[in-house]
């Protein structure tokens, strides 16, 4: 994942210098053509032009050479922010493709937990415990190191279900849960900070009341508090 990374950066920081090498070498040119403009209008001064002509053509030149200039610099400064937005995205998103393949890797330490018998945890040998202890374990420290690099574990049980990050596969009629809440997991979901990495498989209610709205009175009031609180 570091390797990467690494090369992301090394990638868009090759760009901008690239980049930047092509507007000096734009500038140079510019300011080479400014020299002979003056240097053909100083050699030209002896003929039949009037100052004033010589003036306004000198004016003109650098009117141009400056209008490449500023184009220049502003390709320029595109650029740089092109860069710096793909090594802020490599940095944020770069491990996705690591982190989907380790999703079933999560899937396998829950359902191995969940495949013991209940009975091993309570009344099991002595070995048997230690197992189970240790997987846990194992399946918490891995889920502390997806925390850590802002993986989610999406579990909406309760929930309103949002097609964002929820893939509904049943219904379920239930009178008493608003409409469209999520009242079963089947498989949980993942995003990497704001990026969805699985969708959690759930079921949904169905037959009960809406869901409420918040009014927009109360919904103005916690958008915009008091002035004068």
């Amino acid at each position: 994942m570091t390797e990467k990374k690494k090369q992301a950066a090394e990638k868009t920081k090759s760009d901008h210098d690239a980049a930047a090498a092509r507007v000096a070498a734009e500038a140079e040119a510019a300011e080479e053509a400014l020299a002979d403009a003056n240097q053909t209008s100083e050699v030209a001064g002896g003929g039949a032009s009037s100052p004033e002509d010589r003036i306004a053509a000198l004016e003109a030149e650098a009117l141009s050479m400056k209008d490449q200039l500023l184009r220049a610099l502003a390709e320029a400064e595109n650029t740089r922010r092109r860069a710096e937005r793909d090594r802020g995205e490599a940095a944020k998103y770069g491990a996705v493709g690591l982190a989907r393949d380790l999703l079933s890797v999560a899937d396998n330490l829950r359902r191995a937990l969940e495949a013991l018998p209940e009975d091993a945890r309570k009344d099991g040998a002595d070995w048997a415990k230690d197992l189970i202890t240790g997987v846990e374990l194992i399946e918490k420290d891995f889920l502390d190191a997806f925390a850590r690099h802002g993986i989610e574990k999406l579990e909406p049980v309760g929930q309103p279900f949002d097609h964002n990050f929820h893939q509904a596969m049943f219904e379920i009629e239930d009178p008493e849960k608003p409409a469209g809440t999520v009242v079963q997991l089947m498989q949980p979901g993942y995003r990497l900070h704001d990026r969805l990495l699985r969708a959690a498989m759930v079921g949904v209610s169905r037959g009960g009341p809406k869901p409420e709205k918040p009014a927009a009175s109360e919904a103005i009031a916690k958008e915009s508090p008091d002035e004068g609180g």
